[in-house]
């Protein structure tokens, strides 16, 4: 289906598999092409209730593929034409994403992970803000997700001083939600896949949108936000379902509708 990635749905999560393992999975044109296609994809189909993006190997993302670029490539019109669409695929998706970062995530394989809702690291994963070390900003979005996370003096860190942080570390300053084995890593990636999956969907896209939309948003117009978004909520098949699973003390059993 796609020609540096792979695409499979295994049970109610989308995985994508950023297969480029002999170059450590770094960008090519069409690797931002495939990656975006396949986001774009997961969104679309209704039987997907969560999305894992990961690499094939030993890495995450090692940043762009420098022997695709050259010296008359204007990087602009690389992140305009490529990244950009690609970053854009996830900011819009609102069915959960999960960074499953099994290995070095540098550059703009960095910007992918921060990108996603979630970030679960193998202990053998690492970041590494690379773009400092050859002259350049980071981008593909780094730098709006980055300070989000960890605090803009964290932040300013991170880029400035370009140092490997270790999957230790990211967990301590907020870059990762979870640090598990390399053995359990499949396995706790997985379940903790499932468990979005089994969520009320609609409710955690809304909870996406209001959380982007609270860091341009004054009080009034968020709280009109929130009642427009509880409104559509407490439509949706699994909120009758919760209330229902409530008043039976039972589990509920969300259907994403």
């Amino acid at each position: 289906m796609f020609e540096t990635a792979i695409y499979e749905v295994r049970g109610e999560t989308a995985w994508i598999t950023l297969n480029r393992p002999d170059k450590l999975n770094a960008f090519t044109a069409q690797l931002n092409k495939d990656v975006a296609s396949a986001v774009r994809t997961a969104a679309r189909e209704s039987s997907v209730r969560a999305i894992v993006i990961t690499g094939a190997g030993r890495a995450f993302c090692s940043g762009q593929d420098l022997g695709d670029v050259d010296e008359n490539t204007d990087y602009s019109d690389v992140l305009r034409k490529l990244y950009n669409p690609m970053v854009m695929e996830i900011e819009k998706c609102e069915k959960p994403i999960v960074a499953a970062v099994n290995g070095v995530a540098a550059g703009a394989g960095m910007s992918l992970a921060l990108a996603c809702d979630f970030r679960i690291l193998s202990e053998k994963a690492s970041f590494l803000q690379a773009f400092i070390h050859v002259g350049l900003v980071p981008d593909a979005g780094n730098l709006y997700y980055l300070p989000r996370l960890v605090g803009h003096a964290k932040a300013l860190e991170l880029a400035v001083l370009g140092e490997k942080i270790g999957a230790d570390e990211a967990f301590r300053i907020g870059l990762a939600t979870k640090v598990v084995t390399v053995d359990q890593f499949f396995d706790e990636t997985s379940a903790f896949a499932d468990r979005l999956a089994a969520m009320p969907t609609k409710a955690i896209g809304l909870i996406k949108r209001n959380l982007k939309a609270s860091w341009e948003s004054g009080i009034e117009q968020f709280l009109d936000r929130d009642a427009q978004s509880q409104r559509i909520a407490s439509l949706t098949g699994d909120h009758k379902e919760g209330v229902q699973a409530f008043l039976e003390k039972r589990k509920a059993v969300f259907k994403g509708i």
